[in-house]
């Protein structure tokens, strides 16, 4: 180990031949762990892979060990627990440690253990955060915080994209392979496969339109089952409609889930549960002076398809691109029966619009985007909608500077997070789960080497990702 990395740890955790083999629990919430994971994230190669390791094991001795959610979904699927909660996911984008360290510590203070942090195929490009650094941060975040359980990774969109009508890119499903196997590698354990894409909705069936989108999907779910960790059952998603585009039915929930199971193997496991679009669009629709478009959003279609999903033992439907809706509707998802619900764009709006984020480098942002982006803007586009709507791609390029944002400021914009994470959780019934999430949410304990994480980054242009 990296005699800088040593030094950090010093007081706090003992290391003997390779193995943790003590913690001072109590140290861990210090500026010294702060230090550690710093190292993980800006650390010389060596450094990175000594502190990523480091932050695992201490997760293995603590009891922050990456879980699958899938047990939970499939007692929900066969009703063996109640429907009257959904599960948040939240995509952290930016600052992802801050982030990460107001999820757990308002999770803790509210005793939730149900919960998923997930980053998507295009934000792992766009933030700069491979899926080791990502699982590392929110590792490392609830270690911080004092959290303590099975902590659900997922792998948000892991999507194709299409060259034309049910046809993927060439060579996309063996990229989309290869970031699943490693985001795996690293503790991703629940993977939501989006081959929506690849529906064709000209064709004058739902089985029709479907085929593309079922194949696919197929394909990827045997590759996890043969790639998974031994003792983990990784979640399966499976999505039916691209979102911001068409709204879902039942009849194409059917010729999905239908066409899925005829085509697998009867030894594997399916899916947990299934996306479906419901009027909503990633990031909210967004007006010419920069406000948000009142969006309906189709509560029915999720009931139905929810309850559809659980004739079948899959667990409901799920609810993407959410977190810009109006604060009335959150209530409206466990009462639709929902299973999860993906939110994102709120929590970096609470960052960005925060009246102590620096302006001198949100100005940067928005510079580097008329820039660099220009060619995505449309020409009907303002200046507000503009930066909007394109103002996640700059994370990824900002990311020191944001990282080194004073100390109080960011402990303020962590405030402001952990209300907005208190009313999530708080609407979404998630309050008071911790004895749910260890019946049903466990933590394997898989012990690794530095090695394992200086070598399985096998994806070096992340931000490839992104386009």
């Amino acid at each position: 180990m990296p005699s800088s990395v040593a030094k950090l740890i010093k007081s706090m955790v003992e290391v003997r031949e390779g193995k943790v083999v003590s913690v001072v629990e109590n140290k861990l919430e210090s500026d010294r762990w702060n230090a550690v994971v710093e190292k993980a994230v800006w650390g010389s190669e060596g450094e990175k892979a000594a502190a990523k390791w480091l932050i695992w094991e201490v997760g293995q001795y603590v009891g922050v060990r990456p879980a699958s959610i899938n047990d939970l979904y499939m007692a929900r699927g066969k009703e063996e627990v109640g429907l009257n909660f959904t599960v948040p996911a939240m995509n952290l984008r930016g600052m992802g440690y801050d982030m990460a360290r107001a999820v757990f510590k308002t999770a803790r203070r509210l005793k939730v253990g149900v919960l998923i942090c997930e980053l998507a195929r295009s934000e792992m490009g766009y933030t700069d955060q491979p899926p080791g650094e990502y699982a590392t941060m929110m590792i490392a975040g609830a270690i911080r915080e004092g959290w303590r359980g099975g902590l659900p990774i997922q792998g948000d969109h892991f999507q194709a994209k299409a060259v034309g009508p049910g046809e993927p890119k060439e060579g996309e499903i063996e990229s989309i392979k290869q970031l699943t196997k490693e985001a795996m590698e690293l503790g991703f354990y629940n993977i939501d496969i989006d081959m929506s894409t690849l529906v064709d909705l000209e064709k004058s069936t739902e089985v029709k339109q479907q085929k593309g989108n079922i194949k696919y999907s197929l394909e990827m779910a045997k590759f996890i089952r043969e790639n998974e960790a031994e003792g983990v059952r990784v979640s399966l998603g499976g999505e039916i409609g691209h979102i911001g585009g068409k709204n879902s039915t039942i009849e194409d929930f059917e010729a999905y889930i239908k066409g899925f199971n005829q085509g697998l193997d009867k030894e594997i496991i399916g899916m947990s549960k299934i996306s479906i679009a419901t009027g909503t669009h990633h990031g909210g629709v967004v007006l010419a002076d920069g406000s948000l478009a009142d969006v309906p959003v189709d509560f029915k279609v999720l009931k139905d398809v929810s309850r559809a999903c659980r004739k079948l033992g899959i667990s409901g439907s799920v609810q993407h691109g959410a977190s810009t809706l109006p604060d009335e509707y959150f209530k409206e998802f466990p009462k639709a029966e929902a299973i999860e619900v993906h939110l994102a764009t709120g929590f970096q709006n609470i960052m960005m619009d925060h009246p102590k984020f620096p302006k001198e480098l949100l100005k940067g942002m928005y510079g580097w985007l008329d820039k660099e982006k220009a060619d995505e803007r449309s020409k009907d586009q303002t200046d507000e909608q503009f930066h909007y709507k394109l103002r996640k791609k700059a994370w990824g390029q900002f990311k020191k500077e944001c990282w080194q944002i004073d100390k109080e400021v960011k402990e303020e914009i962590r405030e402001a997070l952990e209300k907005r994470f208190e009313f999530m959780f708080k609407e979404l019934k998630v309050v008071n789960t911790e004895e749910m999430a260890k019946k049903w949410i466990k933590g394997e304990k898989i012990h690794k080497v530095v090695g394992d994480f200086s070598s399985k980054e096998k994806i070096k242009d992340v931000k490839g990702l992104a386009d």
